[in-house]
Parts: structure tokens; sequence; C-alpha cells
């Protein structure tokens, strides 16, 4: 007897026991982390309806069925990894899950980096937004190189002869 393959957001519990009663509407996900994995399950399993249900109504005007379901038709779905989460829990009314999401299209691996807010309405949690993240500013905490100093590259000339033109 085979067991029951497991669940596509990367739980390591059968779909069953996981996301599909969220996705067929049997129960309602928990937590924020539970509507958002649920979600990437449906890109997964091309379940669209359920994409297009869980967006608040201010941002259902943002929904772009036909690319949501070419994007969830035209790809393989790599896995889900949860970055981190900030509330979002059974007692919460707000709730921010950062995740990665990999596929593949064409042959060529991507990952889709995303900071997603979720809003409780009665019992049920709501998309409401995703941005990517900001990229980390590198500082550089070296001295800088002065104009008379030997250039970085290694030449023997001065900075300002060099690479400082």
């Amino acid at each position: 007897m085979n067991a029951a393959p497991d669940c596509p957001c990367g739980s390591k519990t059968s779909f069953s026991a996981c996301c599909e009663p969220y996705i067929t509407g049997q129960a309602a996900a928990p937590t924020a982390e539970a509507l958002m994995r649920a979600r990437y399950t449906s890109y997964a399993t091309g379940k669209i309806d359920f994409i297009e249900k869980t967006h608040a109504p201010e941002s259902r005007a943002d929904f772009d069925r036909k690319a949501s379901e070419k994007w969830a038709r035209d790809s393989s779905w790599k896995g889900l990894a949860v970055v981190a989460t900030k509330d979002g829990g059974p007692a919460d009314s707000t709730g921010v899950v950062s995740f990665v999401a990999g596929f593949s299209q064409g042959g060529k691996d991507y990952e889709h980096h995303e900071i997603a807010t979720f809003r409780k309405e009665g019992a049920n949690w709501l998309f409401v937004d995703g941005k990517s993240p900001k990229p980390e500013t590198v500082v550089n905490t070296g001295p800088d190189v002065g104009r008379n100093d030997p250039c970085h590259c290694g030449s023997g000339k001065k900075f300002k002869k060099c690479h400082g033109h």
C-alpha cells in the first residue's frame, strides 16, 4: 500500500491532512502561514479559484486570473520555504509571512521571494498584499582609498593615476 503523497507546501504531511481541506473549503486555515501554504499549494495544483477567493476585497482588482492560471500551468513547482512569520496566529487579526517559492519554467529555475500581509475576517484569513523584500545595503567598512595611495588593483601606480580618474 502506498502512502498518501506529501503536500506540495513542504509540510511533510499528506495533502489530504494539510492544505486540501482549506483549498476545498472543508475547513478554514487557522493561521496566516497555513493560508499562505495553501495558496502556494493552489498554484502547484492549479486550483486558482482558491487564490482568487482568498484575496482580500481591496486587492481582488489587482488579481490577474489569466496570468495566474498561466503561471501555475507553465511552472514546475519546486518547493516552499517559510523564512519568517510575524503574528498571524489563531488569536491574531493580522499577520505577515515571508517566504521563498521555488519553481521552474522552460528548464530554468527561479525563486519568488515575497513578504505577504494577511488579515483575518471572521474565521477566514485573507491575503492583503505582497511585496518583494528590500535588498540589503552593503556598507564599506574599510578605509577609503586616498588619491595618493597605491591603487587597489596592484599596478604599483598611485590610485589617482590608475583607477581614480
